[in-house]
């Protein structure tokens, strides 16, 4: 599954709000029913069939971000061959999506408490439509970056929206199934989206090569906003906090002094100004952090709530969730390069190979939700790392053994070990954080999680300049390619396996057993 995120592994990871909600249904009053304290005021559904419309609709539009995100990287070399993509635009291409959903995606589940969650779903999936539509049409790598920075913007101000409908759309008893829909989509988006993309690419449709990977996104995305502005019923927060405009500039400003000077630095020698920028993040980090404190003693709304970072677990789980982002982007956009440029392979052997992975991490995932956490634990979440360590040592291994004449059932071996290590982590991980996390504080928390972890995605493939291509070193002769790329992916492979032995003892923090939450839907 080359991909430059991982999957999110289920619905509860998705950006719910922070207050109770205020729900417009067509052709029925206003109503706020609900505990106090409650993340989401409970709703009384409509006794038709339009909530489930509207769900459908929703869930289009997140299996539709999901795919996004795992169909471009097996494109990446075909992208690079037709318009002559450097390095740095490479990377762009994926870690600009990244970094633009990271830095909206709080800002997006504040302004559809203000100002309407339908409303700003409808404004978020039109401008994913749009930007994929430049995507597709984009003349050179330039356009290409800048319209993926916009589909980033744009999801970032759909997603969010996404579980905060279904909060107010479906009344509790009814979440359960609906959330088991979402996660059938999350596995299916897993699997699908690498050969999607590989078969769309390897069809050249009317002679489009890579474009209808993006492409594929206009019918769908013209279909959700029709369909979205008639059946999604509207709801607000009806004491939404103000949006923190300075707390939103720190954040961004903080990644991109980090990020591009990482991208860059390979392909312009890494200059005194890019050393100068990334020391400088740290600063602007701090600047938002002092910001944050002051900004929640003057008016009660900070864009980050810092007292959860007195849960030591939910502290443990954000580390943990960005330094697996940064293993993961690592290790998604190298393997499709090693496999497509390195080996050789079409784009859909590419695809095809990653099928095992893809599988394995949905059974597993299921299986350590269901069955495994509940009776074990945290020791779930730390045999997932060690199973993905030994799927990379079994897969340093092949490479060695077999250098460019690896065969794809060979790398199945060491991709099923990974992906059902992966599977172990990804899917209970965030309700193991959330576990310690005062109920009234979730909607926040979750956020949070989901930012940070996009943050180290953008930080991973920002790294890939240094763990791949300064392993690769100058442009190799032709006959030195295939060698060469082996080289640096078996570099990167240790870097991988470095990150994921951190994550491993960071997750001694994590709750031996977590601890059920107080509110009945999903945090």
């Amino acid at each position: 599954m080359p991909s430059s995120a991982p999957p999110p592994p289920a619905a509860s990871q998705l950006v719910p709000p922070a207050s109770p909600a205020t729900v417009t249904t067509p052709g029925a009053p206003v109503t706020t029913p609900g505990a106090p304290g409650s993340a989401f005021a409970p709703v009384s559904a409509p006794a038709d069939r339009r909530r489930w419309f509207a769900l459908a609709i929703v869930m289009t539009a997140a299996f539709m971000d999901l795919v996004d995100v795992t169909i471009v990287n097996i494109a990446i070399p075909s992208i690079t061959r037709e318009t002559g993509a450097s390095v740095s635009a490479i990377q762009w291409i994926t870690a600009g999506y990244a970094l633009a959903f990271a830095a909206g995606l709080i800002t997006g589940g504040r302004l559809g408490d203000i100002y309407g969650r339908k409303r700003l779903f409808l404004i978020g999936i039109g401008g994913f439509t749009l930007a994929s539509a430049l995507c597709g049409v984009a003349p050179d790598p330039g356009i290409l970056v800048a319209a993926r920075i916009l589909q980033g913007v744009t999801a970032a101000l759909m997603v969010p929206q996404v579980l905060s409908i279904v909060h107010a759309t479906f009344p509790a008893h009814e979440r359960g199934k609906v959330f088991g829909l979402f996660g059938a989509v999350v596995g299916l988006g897993a699997v699908s989206g690498p050969l999607l993309g590989a078969l769309l690419t390897e069809w050249d449709l009317f002679g489009l090569g890579w474009r209808p990977i993006f492409l594929i996104n206009l019918p769908v995305g013209i279909a959700g906003l029709i369909l979205g502005a008639k059946f999604i019923s509207e709801s607000k927060a009806p004491k939404a906090v103000r949006l923190d405009l300075r707390g939103v500039a720190l954040i961004t400003l903080a990644m991109l002094m980090l990020i591009y000077p990482l991208t860059r630095g390979h392909e312009l020698g890494w200059p005194l100004w890019g050393h100068l920028s990334m020391v400088g993040s740290l600063f602007v980090f701090v600047a938002l952090v002092v910001h944050q404190r002051r900004k929640a003693l003057t008016d009660g709304s900070p864009l980050i709530e810092l007292s959860l970072f007195r849960v030591k677990s939910f502290a443990a789980g954000i580390a943990v969730q960005l330094t697996f982002g940064v293993g993961l982007g690592i290790f998604f956009l190298v393997w499709t390069l090693y496999m497509q440029m390195g080996l050789g392979w079409s784009v859909l052997r590419a695809g095809v190979t990653g099928i095992p992975f893809s599988v394995a991490v949905s059974v597993a995932a299921g299986i350590s939700v269901q069955k495994l956490v509940p009776r074990f634990g945290r020791k779930v979440l730390q045999a997932g790392a060690l199973l993905m360590i030994a799927g990379l040592l079994i897969y340093l291994w092949e490479s060695e053994q077999y250098g460019i004449g690896i065969s794809s059932w060979q790398m199945a071996v060491p991709l099923v070990v990974m992906g059902a290590g992966m599977g172990l982590i990804v899917a209970p991980l965030t309700d193991v954080v959330l576990s310690e996390v005062p109920k009234e504080h979730a909607g926040s928390a979750s956020g949070l999680i989901n930012t940070v972890q996009q943050m180290g995605t953008a930080l991973g493939l920002g790294l890939v300049s240094v763990v791949f291509f300064g392993a690769l070193g100058d442009r190799p002769a032709p006959e030195a390619v295939g060698p060469a790329f082996v080289d640096a992916f078996q570099q990167s492979l240790w870097w991988v396996a470095g990150v994921l032995s951190v994550i491993f003892l960071v997750m001694f923090a994590l709750p031996a057993r977590p601890r059920a939450h107080a509110e009945s839907g999903p945090h």
